[in-house]
């Protein structure tokens, strides 16, 4: 079963190889609200980490021209803050490693200047100027303010199994690793952004929190997750249920596995995985993901020998934003990857039954976070 919670997994990975070749990050994602007007509006904060054993006090940026000349990889930590909606902005902070106070083991914590994280709390601010934006494009960043002070409760786990496993872990098999200790997380605090005040309340903030860790980046990128649910059958909230997907190609050992993800559906306490990697329930996936001039779409179909799952998310591009990231050989690949926090769209969950397909419900996800992203080869 997936819900098992493993704060190990939450641990610093850029050992071994990874120290030279290597990123690991920390994302957490929720929703709050105007604290003068109560208008909802979805934030993300995170903590990226680059190449360790590369760094010193100062953090080097692989999009600078002298460092690619000169073949310099990227290392650093990145402090990414910012929101969605009409006014997205994406906010960067970087410190060199000598800069940075760190317990890697559990249960760990990352620290540098005024910003912290660990498994139960993180607080920071990151600020920049237009001036300062578009004066260093190597940034890879917009421009305004955004200070936070949050308490997290890791709610609900997708523990995705074999692939994060200690003996594919300390082989460095996968080329990206993924696990989720909080597909729901409860978030309280405050949240400042360009001078206005928003509250952060554990009840409604639909959170979510996971780690990525690895030397290189998947295309496609896939991740759709959201605990804001409804059943359609019954109009009843989904107080104990929450959807988690993620992947696309993943590598083991250099080589690809084609359009594969790893999904979870914790449905009022009852376990439903699409999980490639248990080979025995012959999960079989399908997925595709569209664009419009205003809006961008995914499909997503899995089965496997018990149960079945059909998803189908939309989000507006107004809303989105194009995130970004350098990988730690310092190319920058992604350079259209789609991400949001306020999908929305409808999930049928099935239980295969004698026969052919039982519906189990019929469900409505609001203030989805949503990605999707492909470079070419």
């Amino acid at each position: 079963m997936f819900n098992k919670h493993d704060t190990k997994r939450d641990e610093f990975m850029l050992t071994g190889s990874f120290a030279s070749q290597g990123y690991d990050w920390w994302w957490h994602s929720f929703t709050a609200r105007n604290a003068e007007t109560g208008e909802e509006r979805p934030f993300f904060i995170e903590f990226f980490t680059c190449n360790p054993a590369l760094g010193g006090m100062d953090p080097v940026l692989g999009q600078l021209p002298e460092n690619q000349k000169m073949g310099r990889k990227p290392s650093y930590l990145m402090v990414k803050a910012g929101t969605w909606g009409k006014d997205h902005a994406q906010l960067h902070r970087f410190f060199g490693w000598g800069n940075v106070e760190m317990r890697g083991k559990e249960p760990f914590h990352i620290a540098a200047g005024d910003c912290f994280v660990s498994d139960r709390e993180t607080f920071g601010s990151v600020s920049l100027t237009k001036e300062e934006s578009e004066a260093h494009p190597e940034y890879m960043c917009d421009w305004g303010e955004i200070t936070w002070n949050l308490k997290i409760y890791k709610d609900t786990a997708f523990n995705v199994g074999y692939g994060a496993s200690t003996p594919l872990r300390a082989a460095k098999a996968f080329e990206m690793y993924w696990h989720a200790e909080g597909m729901k997380t409860l978030y309280e605090g405050e949240i400042t952004y360009n001078g206005v005040k928003y509250v952060v309340d554990p009840l409604n903030c639909y959170g979510y929190a996971d780690k990525n860790w690895g030397k290189g980046f998947t295309s496609p990128w896939v991740w759709l997750s959201s605990n804001n649910l409804t059943s359609n059958l019954t109009g009843k909230q989904l107080k104990d249920s929450v959807f988690d997907i993620g992947g696309g190609k993943p590598k083991v050992y250099f080589v690809p596995l084609d359009r594969k993800l790893l999904s979870a559906f914790w449905y009022e306490g009852e376990a439903f995985e699409f999980n490639f990697s248990k080979f025995w329930t012959l999960t079989r996936t399908k997925f595709d993901f569209r664009e419009t001039d205003d809006e961008v779409f995914w499909h997503v179909w899995q089965e496997t020998v018990s149960a079945a799952m059909d998803v189908n998310i939309h989000c507006r591009k107004e809303d989105m934003l194009l995130i970004n990231y350098e990988e730690p050989d310092g190319r920058k690949r992604h350079n259209r990857l789609w991400n949001g926090g306020n999908g929305e769209g409808d999930i049928k969950l099935y239980r295969k039954v004698k026969g052919g397909l039982q519906l189990i419900d019929d469900i409505h996800a609001k203030n989805i976070g949503c990605e999707y992203g492909e470079f070419d080869k």
